[in-house]
């Protein structure tokens, strides 16, 4: 259950929560992306995207992005928690894990600058299981393309 919205000085914030999942068929391979993003336990909006032929942890931090965008583009802002299945990638981006592959330095740069615009976030590590919504948004995002659909 995603909790309601709480008042901060006055003002009622938004309790936003964000789901990603990156999935690659091969390593690299055909990849996709997913994102679900609530508002006050409400869905807000899913987004998935084929993002060519990469490695999952390309895909996990390029899942993220996409979500964070969207709320940076609509000017969405609240209370953000993320959740992924990615392990690896909240660890790094939590600090706990150093980076070591440039690119990916370059991905979580990119997500710790659409994070400075939020008054407050925390990104957990969930079991896949609880992260099935974008997981099957990345899965389709694949299996779209690979049938020749447009998305």
């Amino acid at each position: 259950m995603v909790p309601a919205s709480f008042s901060e000085k006055n003002q009622v914030v938004p309790i936003l929560t964000l789901y990603t999942d990156g999935a690659s068929k091969g390593n690299p391979g055909h990849a996709g992306i997913g994102a679900v993003i609530y508002r006050d336990g409400k869905t807000l909006w899913e987004g998935k995207e084929y993002i060519g032929k990469t490695t999952n942890n390309t895909a996990e931090y390029r899942a993220l992005i996409l979500g964070l965008s969207f709320l940076r583009e609509k000017g969405i802002m609240g209370r953000l928690t993320i959740f992924s299945d990615s392990q690896l990638m909240v660890r790094q981006l939590n600090g706990a894990y150093k980076i070591k592959q440039e690119h990916l330095r370059e991905l979580a740069s990119r997500v710790h600058g659409l994070l400075h615009f939020f008054p407050s976030h925390e990104i957990i590590h969930v079991p896949r299981e609880q992260n099935s919504k974008a997981d099957g948004l990345a899965n389709e995002a694949i299996k779209e393309y690979l049938s020749g659909q447009t998305h």
